[in-house]
């Protein structure tokens, strides 16, 4: 049985931010809560602060206290696959099997809040809405958001990661061609390479990383939020 090289990054990738988050964590319960910030634990705390202000605009403060954590696991993770190939490491993201669990989590979330706030019956009776001849539409439409934000995410970085790799394969002929005008050689070194990638690592990697990073979890929080009634978010 031949294991997908992917699977490596991902258990690389787990295991760093695991033992990122324990120590942080530590250092936090160390740190003197009259104290000011300082250091890491600066940025930290307005991160986990912007975070949880996100939330609690979507689905109140009660709630918020619960899900912010899974929040903040999804935005340092997500955004954290998404621009491991910087450092030379295939992308978590850019493997549909992770974007789906990642899916299926939010989606099974979803599900639990519309059992919790909706109940049993109401949950039921949506399949037939607004007429009993809707229910295979009804049943595709349930499954759609977990397909759709495990698609987006996995296209998006996927196609980002195709396209460097056709741009270091056109630098690596570009420089072959080059090198060929004074002398004969059939690989040359790919001199062009560091000259252009960077700034396209920083859109592929970094910007179009935020982004997919932003749209997913704010996705999470919107449609968990939408199945809540108004007067649980106050």
């Amino acid at each position: 049985m031949t294991i997908q090289s992917d699977v490596y990054t991902i258990i690389l990738l787990t295991v760093i931010l695991s033992v990122g988050i324990i120590l942080l964590s530590k250092k936090i319960d160390r740190t003197d809560p009259l104290a000011e910030p300082k250091g890491i634990i600066l940025p930290v705390i307005l991160g986990v602060q912007t975070v949880y202000n996100s939330v609690r605009s979507n689905v109140g403060s009660k709630t918020a206290d619960v899900l912010t954590p899974y929040i903040i696991v999804l935005w340092v993770y997500i955004f954290t696959a998404n621009t491991c190939s910087l450092f030379g490491l295939s992308s978590p993201t850019a493997n549909l099997s992770v974007t789906l669990l990642l899916a299926f989590i939010t989606w099974v979330l979803i599900q639990i809040t519309e059992l919790k706030y909706g109940g049993f019956k109401a949950y039921m009776h949506s399949f037939i809405e607004p007429l009993a001849v809707m229910l295979p539409m009804n049943i595709i439409g349930k499954f759609s958001t977990m397909a759709s934000m495990s698609l987006r995410l996995f296209g998006n970085i996927l196609c980002g990661s195709i396209m460097m790799q056709l741009i270091y394969n056109a630098c690596q002929i570009a420089s072959t061609k080059i090198a060929n005008m004074f002398t004969s050689t059939e690989s040359a070194f790919n001199f062009l390479a560091p000259v252009v990638a960077p700034l396209l690592h920083a859109y592929f990697d970094l910007f179009a990383g935020f982004v997919q990073t932003l749209v997913f979890v704010t996705l999470t929080m919107v449609l968990i939020g939408n199945d809540m009634p108004e007067e649980i978010k106050d």
